[in-house]
């Protein structure tokens, strides 16, 4: 009789298979024995299951060490597909990946954070409707959707406890995509898949400890200790955007006043351009007619092409940013801080700011090394960590 132990530790073993031949890309059975002290018996017996199942194939042979030469393993990156989604404030990124995390097809559309959620809901169902219509043929299907949303979120349950700036409170979100497509669905604050994101496929890769800061039209933050998402006692962990930097100042969409995202943000920087858009006329292609209608992409490109007004909004943002990660940076002793997210694409205009004031401001950086840098996932990061809540999940058990 097969005791449930027996069963457990099997899995346990597939997964270590799985997951060795996923990080070394291409190896041999005989390696993957010798790597993780499994007998060759029970990686043969393993590695043919993952075969039937679909998710490894046989690439070829190998160079022989002596004896028979090897055949090597790899992910069958077509065993599956997986679609990700950033739900933003202002907008929906969809992306359809294979089995390794390719993107095979995106889609981004703006949303109005001022509609119910039930509008914005089915606009997301739809996208993701879309992303599903275009997956290819492969043996086990769309595999999951991993959702990162900008708010406090349950990720067990999947319910969306507080989105501050979407205006929705306790949606229920994982049971309505799940009933309305019947997939799989897997949802948790976008900061943490965006750090998740830098994890498995960005410049967290090598790093052990790093914070990733998205700064968009709020401010989040993912934090990574010793490889692990920092989650804090109830799952809240990173809500770095509503920590008080002006006890006097701002009001907050939270209800708080004084928040870090009021002054290091897509709102901040818009609200700066328009105090200021009058002093600027004549120098600037930004102007009273045309503020309303621009995009934080187009301030970005402004700011690229050197005008005036738009590097002013940028590098007063990016001071703010600065002091809250020098705060970051004291508390939690990273190896690295990314900036990800819209404001991040200014790059150099922000991100000398940043590290101007961090300098001035960390006490930490006097005593130990750390690299702040802008995210190479740009505007992926926080999709792509959606994907990897999927992934994560078939690839620790490979019977899902």
């Amino acid at each position: 009789m097969i005791t449930a132990d027996q069963i457990l530790v099997k899995q346990i073993n597939k997964s270590l298979v799985l997951n060795y031949i996923r990080k070394k890309e291409h190896i041999s059975r005989a390696d993957i024995a010798k790597k993780t002290g499994l007998n060759r018996s029970t990686v043969s017996a393993l590695v043919d299951e993952l075969i039937t199942e679909g998710l490894i194939v046989e690439k070829g042979i190998g160079t022989s060490k002596g004896g028979r030469k090897p055949v090597i393993l790899a992910i069958n990156k077509n065993g599956g597909s997986i679609i990700g989604v950033d739900l933003g404030v202002n907008y929906i990124l969809t992306v359809l990946t294979d089995l390794l995390g390719k993107i095979i097809w995106e889609k981004r559309i703006p949303i109005d954070p001022q509609d119910p959620p039930e509008k914005n809901i089915d606009l997301l169902i739809n996208m993701i409707g879309k992303a599903k219509e275009n997956a290819p043929d492969t043996l086990k299907g769309i595999l999951g959707i991993g959702i990162g949303v900008p708010g406090i979120v349950n990720y067990e349950k999947g319910l969306v406890l507080m989105a501050p700036n979407l205006k929705w409170e306790n949606v229920n979100l994982k049971d309505i995509i799940e009933e309305k497509l019947n997939i799989p669905v897997f949802i948790d604050n976008e900061a943490n898949t965006g750090a998740i994101g830098e994890k498995w496929f960005g410049l967290g890769k090598k790093a052990t400890n790093f914070v990733y800061v998205s700064a968009g039209i709020g401010v989040g933050t993912g934090i990574i200790i010793n490889d692990e998402l920092y989650r804090g006692s109830s799952g809240l962990a990173g809500e770095m955007g509503h920590m008080t930097i002006d006890m006097n100042g701002k009001p907050c969409s939270c209800d708080n006043t004084g928040c870090w995202e009021e002054y290091a943000s897509e709102k901040a920087l818009f609200k700066y351009l328009r105090d200021q858009v009058s002093r600027y006329t004549s120098d600037s292609d930004i102007n009273r007619e045309n503020i309303d209608t621009l995009t934080i992409f187009d301030i970005v490109d402004a700011a690229k092409a050197g005008d005036d007004l738009a590097v002013s909004a940028f590098r007063l943002v990016g001071k703010h940013l600065g002091i809250g990660v020098a705060g970051i940076i004291n508390t939690f002793n990273p190896d690295l801080v990314i900036i990800g997210n819209t404001i991040s694409l200014a790059g150099d205009i922000v991100m000398q700011e940043i590290t101007e004031e961090v300098s001035k401001r960390s006490f930490i950086t006097k005593y130990s090394e750390v690299t702040i840098a802008p995210s190479h996932l740009n505007m992926h990061a926080c999709a792509m960590g959606a994907v990897t809540l999927v992934m994560s999940r078939v690839f620790a058990s490979p019977n899902i």
